[in-house]
C-alpha cells in the first residue's frame, strides 16, 4: 500500500499544482482492518458469565456499597440509648448524603482521569476503615466520651459516604458497559445489603441479650461481608468476560462528536509529504527545488526525476491526559439532553424516601413493641427494597413521561406517614400495622421506580458513553438523597418524646455531643 502511494510520486504529467499525501493516515486503514477482523473474531467466542458467578459478584457490589452505612443506622437502638434525646440518625443521614453529593461530582469530574479500578478500590478502603474503627475502639473498647464519640460517629459516617460513593458512582459506570442484567444485579444488591444488615441486627439482638456484645457482633459481621465484596471485585475485574465487554467500548467516540460543537480536528502526528510538480511541465522538470527548503529541513531532497519532494517532519505533540472543563461540560450536557426524564424521576423516587427513611421511621414508638418496632419497620422497609429491585428485571419499557408521573404519586407517603407519629402521645394512626403496612409499599415503590429508570437510562445512549451515563444517572440520584435528607429534619420536632433528664429542651442538637476544643 505504501509502495503503490509512493510510485505514484514518480509519474508525469500531472496537472494539480501540489498533492499532499500523509503516511499518517494509512496506519489507521490498517488498524481498523486488523480491528474490525479482531472484533469478528472474538465475536465468535463471547466470554460467558459460567454459572451467574460475574452476576452474583455484581449483586455483592452492590451489598459492598451500603453496608457500611446501613450498619450505622440499623444500630438504631443502641444509637438511642448511647445519645439519648438527639437527632443522631438525622445528622448520620444528612451528614451522609451532603458528603455523597461531592463525592458523585468529584467523581464524575474525574472519570476520565483516574481508572476505574483505582476508584473501585479506594472506595472499598474508604469504607473498610472506618467500620473497623468504630467497632474497635468506640464500641468495644469504650475509649470516647459522649460528645466524643458523636463527632467521632459522624466523621466515620461522612468517611464512608465518600468511599462508597465513588464505588457506587463507578459500578453503575461499570455494570454500564456490561450486559443490562447486570446494573440490575447491582442494584438488587443495594436492597440485599439492607435486608442482610436488618437480619442481622434482628438476630443478634435476639440471641445476645448484652447490648454491647450484640453490637459488637453485628459490626464485625459487617466488616466481614466488607472484605468479601472486595476480593470478590478483585477476581471479577481480572476475569475474562469483564475485560471482554469493558474493551469493547473503549473504542470510538462519534456519538458525542456528533451532539457537541466539538473544536476543530486535532492535527494528526505522521509524516506528511508534499509534492512540488510546480517546478515541472509536461516534458520535464523546470527549476531545482529552492535551496531554501533544503536548509530549512535536512528532510527535503529531489526524487530521481528532479521532482521536488518535502517532508513535513511534525511538531512533538504533547500528550494530553487532562480534558479539558469545557468539554467534559460539554459531553454531560449531550448526555443530560437524552437522559432528563430519567435523572428527574429518580430524584423524585429518592427525595420522597429520604424525607422518611432512615430519619421518621427510626423514630416510630408503640408503648408494647418499644425500641423493636422502628427495627422492625426498618427491616421490612429493606425487605421490600429488595422484592421492588428484583421486580425492575421484568421486562417492561417505561416511556420517560410515565415514569416521571408515577414518582410523583408517591409523595402520598409523606403525609400518611406524619399520621404515624403526630400527634406525639396519640397518633392519628396509632395501630403499628400501619407503620408496618406502608414501610412495605415505600419500600417496593422505591425499590422498583429507583431501580428502572438507572437500567433504562444507558441503554437510550452509545456503549462508548455508558460510564459516563451511569455517573450523570448518579449526579441525580445524590441530589434527591440530599434534598430528602435535608427534608426529613422538620419532621424531628413531630417525633419529640419526653425530655431527657439532663436538658430542660426537648431536643438535643448536634453541637451538644461535639467536642470543644
Amino acid at each position: 500500500m505504501h509502495s503503490e502511494e509512493w510510485s505514484r510520486l514518480g509519474q508525469r504529467g500531472e496537472k494539480n499544482p501540489t498533492s499532499t499525501l500523509s503516511f499518517s493516515g494509512l496506519p489507521d486503514e490498517d488498524r481498523c482492518e486488523r480491528r474490525s477482523a479482531h472484533v469478528t473474531r472474538d465475536s465468535e467466542l463471547v466470554p460467558d458469565d459460567r454459572y451467574h458467578g460475574i452476576y452474583f459478584a455484581m449483586l455483592l457490589a452492590g451489598v459492598g456499597f451500603l453496608l457500611p452505612y446501613n450498619s450505622f443506622i440499623m444500630d438504631v437502638d443502641y444509637l438511642h440509648r448511647k445519645f439519648t434525646g438527639s437527632p443522631i440518625v438525622f445528622d448520620m443521614s444528612l451528614t451522609y448524603i451532603l458528603v455523597a453529593l461531592g463525592a458523585v461530582i468529584l467523581n464524575n469530574a474525574l472519570v476520565e482521569r483516574l481508572s476505574l479500578h483505582t476508584r473501585i478500590s479506594a472506595g472499598y478502603l474508604f469504607a473498610l476503615g472506618p467500620l473497623v474503627f468504630v467497632s474497635v475502639f468506640d464500641v468495644w473498647l469504650e475509649l470516647f466520651n459522649s460528645r466524643q464519640s458523636y463527632a467521632i460517629t459522624l466523621t466515620a459516617v461522612a468517611t464512608v459516604a465518600f468511599g462508597c460513593t465513588v464505588q457506587q458512582s463507578s459500578f453503575y459506570g461499570y455494570t454500564g458497559m456490561l450486559p443490562k442484567r447486570y446494573t440490575q444485579g447491582v442494584m438488587t444488591g443495594e436492597s440485599t445489603a439492607g435486608v442482610i444488615v436488618s437480619l442481622s441486627r434482628i438476630f443478634t439482638k435476639l440471641l445476645v441479650e448484652n447490648e454491647k456484645n450484640n453490637t459488637i457482633i453485628f459490626f464485625l459481621f459487617s466488616v466481614s461481608m466488607e472484605t468479601l465484596c472486595l476480593l470478590l471485585h478483585m477476581l471479577v475485574w481480572r476475569s475474562r468476560f469483564v475485560r471482554y465487554h469493558t474493551g469493547r467500548v473503549q473504542h470510538g467516540d462519534a456519538w458525542v462528536k456528533g451532539q457537541i460543537a466539538a473544536p476543530a480536528a486535532q492535527q494528526r502526528g505522521g509524516y506528511r509529504i508534499h509534492r512540488d510538480i510546480s517546478t515541472e511541465d509536461e516534458d520535464g522538470p523546470l527549476t531545482s527545488p529552492p535551496a531554501e527548503a533544503d536548509a530549512s529541513n535536512p528532510f527535503n531532497g529531489c526524487h530521481g526525476d528532479g521532482t521536488y519532494v518535502r517532508f513535513d517532519v511534525p511538531k512533538p505533540k504533547t500528550k494530553r491526559t487532562w480534558v479539558t472543563v469545557k468539554d467534559a461540560a460539554l459531553r454531560r450536557c449531550a448526555v443530560a439532553r437524552v437522559l432528563w426524564p430519567y435523572m428527574l424521576s429518580i430524584c423524585v423516587t429518592y427525595f420522597v424516601t429520604l424525607c422518611l427513611f432512615p430519619g421518621l421511621e427510626s423514630e416510630l414508638r408503640n408503648e408494647a413493641l418499644g425500641e423493636w418496632l422502628p427495627i422492625l419497620t426498618m427491616g421490612l422497609f429493606n425487605m421490600a427494597d429488595f422484592v421492588g429491585k428484583i421486580l425492575a428485571a421484568c421486562p417492561y419499557e417505561w416511556g420517560g413521561t410515565q415514569l416521571v408521573s408515577c414518582t410523583c404519586v408517591r409523595v402520598l407517603f409523606l403525609p400518611l406517614f406524619v399520621m404515624c407519629v403526630s400527634p406525639t402521645r396519640h397518633p392519628l394512626l396509632a395501630h403499628p400495622a400501619w407503620p408496618c403496612a406502608l414501610s412495605v409499599l415505600l419500600g417496593i415503590s422505591n425499590g422498583y421506580l429507583g431501580s428502572v429508570p438507572m437500567i433504562q437510562a444507558v441503554g437510550r445512549v452509545p456503549p462508548q458513553q455508558r460510564e459516563l451515563a451511569g455517573n450523570t444517572m448518579t449526579v441525580s440520584y445524590m441530589a434527591g438523597l440530599m434534598l430528602g435528607s435535608a427534608v426529613s429534619y422538620s419532621t424531628f420536632g413531630l417525633t419529640s418524646h419526653t425530655p431527657p433528664a439532663h436538658s430542660s429542651n426537648t431536643t438535643l442538637s448536634l453541637h451538644t455531643y461535639m467536642p470543644r476544643f
